[in-house]
C-alpha cells in the first residue's frame, strides 16, 4: 500500500570529536552532499574511528520503521538505485528482514552510495556520497514488476534528498497519485534542498498532500520561497496554504522541533503535540530520529488513523530509535493509541 522512493545509502557511523567536523568543514545536526574535499572522510572513519555499517537512506529507513509499526510484511515497497556490490546486499538484507519489499535499480558501473555519520554527543552530522543512488532513472518505474507495485500503492512517499537525483520520477509518481486520488507525501529533508533545488521543488509542491520538515528546514523553505515568516507555526500555515493541484484536499504540514512540541497543521487548524523528553543518558544516537518519526507516522496513516495519532506514533518511533545506534529498533513495536 505504501511506496517509497529515495536514495539507498549505507551509513558509516562513528563517534568523533568536533576537530573532525572542523577538518571537513561540517556542522553538527546538518546534512550535506559530499564534495571532493569530503571524499577521504569515509576511509578515515573506518580506519581511525571504529565505524560501524548501518543500513541507511532516509526513505528506506522510514519504510523499515513503518513496517515495524504495521507488523505485517510487504506493506511497504522501496525504489532506489544501488551498485552491484556487497554494500547493496547488506542494504537489501536489512530492508527485507524488516518486511520491506525492495525493487532496486542496479548500476553495474557505480558503487552503492554511502553516508558518513559523525556523532558528537547527542548531535550528528551527515555527509552523503550518493554514488549509485544518483544513477536512478525514471524508466525503472516502467518495468513490469515496478509498474505493478505503483498501481497497487495508495500512498507515495519521497524525500527532498531525492529531488537532487530524479525530480522527473517524483513528478511521475505525484501525477499518478493525483490522477488516482491517492496521497502523495514528501519530506523537506535538509535546508540545502530548498536553497539549491528551489525550481524543481516548486514544481513538485503542488502535488504534495502531506509535507514533513524540521524547524531548520522550515525556515530554509520560508526563506527560499519568500514566505516572510520566521516563526515555525506561521511557516507551517503558509506552506499548507500554498497552491495545490487538488485544492479540495487541503495540504497537511508537520514540523518537528527536536524536544519541543510537534506542529501539526490540518485543515488550517494548528495543533501542538508534546514530545516525550529523554535524559541525555538515555539518548544513544539522534541519527535517524527524523526518519523514524516519519516511519511511525506513515505506519499509522496506512492503518487509517487520525493525523494526531500518526504524529504521536511518530514521536513514539523517534523516541525508541534515538535510544539505539543508527536507525535501528528492538523488539516489537508497542505503540498505544491514546
Amino acid at each position: 500500500m505504501m511506496l517509497g522512493i529515495g536514495n539507498p545509502l549505507l551509513d558509516i557511523s562513528a563517534n568523533v570529536n568536533e576537530d573532525l567536523l572542523n577538518k571537513y568543514e561540517l556542522k553538527p545536526d546538518n546534512a550535506i552532499m559530499a564534495e571532493e574535499k569530503h571524499m577521504p572522510i569515509y576511509r578515515e572513519l573506518m580506519e581511525k574511528y571504529n565505524a560501524e555499517f548501518i543500513a541507511g537512506g532516509s526513505v528506506q529507513n522510514s519504510m523499515r520503521v513503518a513496517q515495524w509499526i504495521i507488523k505485517k510484511p510487504r506493506v511497504c515497497t522501496y525504489f532506489g538505485c544501488v551498485g552491484n556490490d556487497d554494500y547493496a546486499r547488506i542494504l537489501k538484507e536489512r530492508a527485507v528482514a524488516d518486511g520491506v519489499s525492495v525493487q532496486y535499480q542496479i548500476s553495474n558501473d557505480t558503487p552503492t552510495g554511502t553516508c558518513a555519520v559523525l556523532v558528537t554527543g547527542t548531535h550528528r552530522s551527515l555527509c552523503a556520497n550518493l554514488a549509485a543512488a544518483q544513477c536512478f532513472t525514471p524508466d525503472h518505474l516502467a518495468k513490469d514488476e515496478c509498474r505493478a507495485l505503483v498501481q497497487k500503492a495508495k500512498y507515495f512517499y519521497t524525500s527532498g534528498f531525492f529531488v537532487a537525483v530524479s525530480p522527473e520520477a517524483i513528478l511521475q509518481l505525484g501525477k499518478h497519485a493525483l490522477d488516482k486520488g491517492h496521497l502523495f507525501i514528501m519530506n523537506l529533508s535538509a535546508p540545502f534542498v530548498s536553497q539549491f533545488y528551489k525550481e524543481p521543488l516548486a514544481e513538485i509542491i503542488p502535488y504534495v498532500d502531506i509535507l514533513f520538515g524540521n524547524e531548520t528546514e522550515a525556515v530554509a523553505f520560508a526563506n527560499a520561497f519568500d514566505l516572510q515568516e520566521t516563526d515555525c507555526t506561521k511557516i507551517a500555515l503558509k506552506i499548507a496554504a500554498l497552491p495545490k493541484h487538488y485544492e479540495q484536499k487541503e495540504r497537511v504540514v508537520i514540523i518537528t522541533q527536536g524536544s519541543e512540541a510537534v506542529i501539526l497543521v490540518e485543515r488550517g487548524k494548528v495543533t501542538h503535540i508534546p514530545v516525550m523528553k529523554l535524559t541525555r543518558e538515555e539518548i544513544v544516537d539522534t541519527n535517524g530520529a527524523g526518519d523514524a518519526f516519519t516511519g511511525g507516522f506513515l505506519g499509522q496513516l496506512v492503518l487509517g488513523k487520525s493525523y494526531s495519532t500518526c504524529v504521536k506514533c511518530g514521536i513514539y518511533a523517534a523516541t525508541h530509535v534515538i535510544q539505539h545506534s543508527g536507525c535501528t529498533f528492538s523488539g516489537e513495536s508497542n505503540f498505544k493509541e491514546s
